[in-house]
């Protein structure tokens, strides 16, 4: 279980540190490609970075699909749950329950029912090809344009996203049962920034009797004075 409580944190953390580096070596090389630099300008031309765009938007598919199991754990989807806080009792928590099952049984069909699709749309091939079997009439499955990867690859993000997001599901609905308490996440909080006091806005012009505004600075170094600045009452 240890092993799952950062999984989606690792995944996306893998995935977007790739694809900013794939996004910086392409746009480099196109950057250098421009200049007229005798071998180093050839070189670069040889090198074929096309498919850079393409496997970069298939990471931020796998990212977003994983992005929102990670959403579920902690609790940071957006929901409409102004009537069930005005709730008490067992009637908020039996539709809190009712709400995070549905989730789960939602998620576990899109999962099931991707998983089908992906199973159908080239890894049933892959797996008996792997495996030396025969393969009959099993079709190979379409390819990707730029890669050339089979495109069951880049669909396996729904099955496996989606069924980890059915199992955070049924984990905050059994934490909720014992503790009676759901995930929160503070949207106003920055990790890694301490809370600081702010410090009280002085005005140098305080308007003590609503008429005439007194210079405070002037009242510190002289507070004997009392006219405000040297002169008689």
């Amino acid at each position: 279980m240890k092993v799952l409580d950062h999984l989606e944190e690792w995944l996306i953390t893998f995935l977007m540190a790739a694809a900013t580096t794939i996004i910086f070596v392409s746009v480099v090389h196109r950057y250098l490609s421009g200049y007229d630099i005798p071998g180093l300008q050839d070189w670069l031309l040889s090198l074929n970075f096309g498919w850079t765009q393409e496997l970069c938007i298939i990471m931020f598919v796998w990212m977003a699909k994983f992005g929102a199991a990670y959403g579920v754990r902690t609790g940071i989807h957006v929901g409409v749950d102004v009537l069930i806080n005005r709730m008490t009792g067992r009637t908020r928590a039996k539709f809190v329950v009712f709400g995070l099952l549905a989730g789960a049984l939602f998620t576990g069909i899109v999962g099931t029912l991707g998983a089908h699709f992906v199973w159908e749309n080239g890894l049933h091939y892959a797996l008996y090809t792997g495996l030396g079997w025969d393969t009959g009439d099993v079709p190979e499955g379409p390819t990707t344009p730029d890669l050339e990867w089979p495109t069951w690859i880049v669909y396996s993000a729904i099955p496996l996203g989606s069924s980890l997001m059915c199992f955070r599901f049924l984990q905050v609905t059994v934490g909720f049962l014992r503790t009676g308490e759901l995930p929160h996440h503070d949207h106003g909080h920055v990790d890694g920034l301490d809370e600081e006091t702010i410090a009280e806005e002085i005005n140098a012009f305080e308007m003590e009797d609503n008429l005439h505004p007194h210079d405070l600075t002037y009242k510190k170094r002289h507070p004997d004075d009392q006219s405000g600045k040297g002169g008689k009452q």
